[in-house]
């Protein structure tokens, strides 16, 4: 048996608005599986080696929920459009050049590093439709120490002249990418790309398929305004968007839908009755003007909210930044509401994070024993301040600064990935 003990002021988050802070602690794990938290070492470790971090952070890793891999050529690109023009001027034809297997190995690589590097141990991400650079994808991200999903993009209708599949081809190569499939920490999940993207046939296909082989699901919901005419204008048989998954089998709760900006009362009982998961993407809607989602709402109304940084809608990969960001649109979001809506503190944002999405990847929020170890270690010592800062005021300052070497190693799936250099 591997016992790793890793000694510092620990922070988790096991409840939305709940820190856990232990100083000076020890966050314990056997084969890669926490065993706990302590603020003495238990006796039966004594002889055991400590990965002393002094007083330094050790917090949990942050969970991506909703990414697009390809788009990480473009970040920073195209943000004076809209939703629709965007992905028509630089995101399709971005994603085609993906056909090139060393281009993506390339920049696939990079990627997985950066994530990595940022804390970021858990994804669910797009690839694009092209199946050997969506094994290229989950390979890179394997090597680096990601776990999660990535998803083969199928769309055959609506992606331009040289962005789209027909739809035997997109059945059949996704057929041949699940059988190649074979990762330890990266899973398939299926990927129509949104409902404009996708004809009737297609999905009722990947229904079907993410039925027969109990397969996750992501996809896009209610994002923009022009986007919500085009589905009622393409699918006048549902009265609203979620509809045009759930009657193909895609609607459920192994379902992650990003945006949900525009999702109405009768929509959000539709994601809660079925357990969706939202994946928020707040930097994407503003800097697509798209709007902003009532995160306080639909927590409220006890809906799964996450948080993705949606790169290249997204212009920031950092969940240091996406958390921070999201805090800020909260106080946004509570002055348009004529001040009714409460934002989200410091811990809740980091919850966000962090703990919420620990249900979809089989675990349990915060550093509960039972599950699998992943854990930043930061340093904020080159940081000034003009007086000695308690644990939670450095927690909270670390997730809006943090100085260029401030993640020092990273554990994902109990395996310590990432050591600074």
């Amino acid at each position: 048996m591997k016992v790793t003990i890793l000694h510092g002021n620990i922070v988790s988050a096991p409840e939305l608005g709940k820190l856990d802070i232990t100083e000076n602690g020890y966050l314990v794990a056997e084969d890669g599986i926490i065993v706990g938290v302590y603020e003495t070492l238990p006796e039966k470790y004594a002889g055991c080696e400590v990965e002393d971090y002094g007083d330094k952070l050790v917090f949990q890793t942050f969970s991506d929920m909703h990414l697009h891999a390809p788009q990480y050529a473009m970040l920073g690109m195209g943000m004076d459009m809209p939703l629709i023009d965007w992905l028509n001027t630089y995101t399709f034809p971005t994603e085609a050049h993906f056909a090139d297997t060393e281009m993506a190995r390339k920049i696939y690589k990079q990627l997985a590093h950066e994530l990595i590097a940022n804390g970021t141990t858990r994804v669910v991400m797009f690839s694009s439709l092209h199946r050997e650079s969506t094994l290229i994808l989950m390979e890179e991200l394997e090597k680096a120490g990601v776990t999660g999903y990535v998803g083969k993009v199928n769309m055959d209708r609506n992606g331009g002249e040289n962005y789209q599949e027909t739809t035997e081809e997109s059945m059949e190569e996704t057929i041949k990418w699940l059988e190649q499939c074979n990762f330890e920490h990266i899973k398939p999940i299926i990927t129509p790309r949104f409902t404009p993207t996708c004809t009737n046939e297609l999905m009722a296909f990947l229904g079907k398929l993410a039925k027969e082989k109990n397969l996750p699901i992501q996809s896009h919901l209610s994002e923009n305004t022009g986007e919500l005419a085009w589905v009622a204008e393409l699918h006048p048989e549902c009265k609203q968007y979620w509809e045009t998954y759930d009657i193909y089998d895609l609607w459920n709760d192994k379902t992650v839908m990003a945006h949900c900006v525009w999702s109405d009362e009768r929509e959000r009982k539709a994601i809660k009755d079925a357990g969706v998961w939202i994946a928020h993407c707040g930097d994407s809607n503003l800097n697509l003007i798209s709007g902003y989602m009532p995160v306080r709402e639909m927590l409220n109304e006890g809906l799964r909210v996450t948080l993705g940084s949606d790169i290249a809608g997204g212009d920031r990969l950092s969940m240091f930044a996406v958390t921070a960001s999201t805090i800020r649109g909260s106080k946004a979001r509570r002055i348009m509401d004529n001040w009714q809506s409460e934002f989200l503190s410091v811990p809740e944002g980091y919850y966000l994070g962090t703990s919420a999405a620990a249900e979809f990847f089989g675990e349990k929020p915060g550093f509960a024993a039972g599950n699998p170890l992943h854990a930043i270690v930061l340093t904020d010592d080159k940081l000034p301040a003009v007086r000695e800062l308690t644990v939670q005021e450095r927690f909270e300052r670390c997730i809006y600064r943090r100085q260029p070497d401030a993640v020092q190693v990273v554990w994902s799936a109990g395996r310590k990935v990432y050591t600074a250099e």
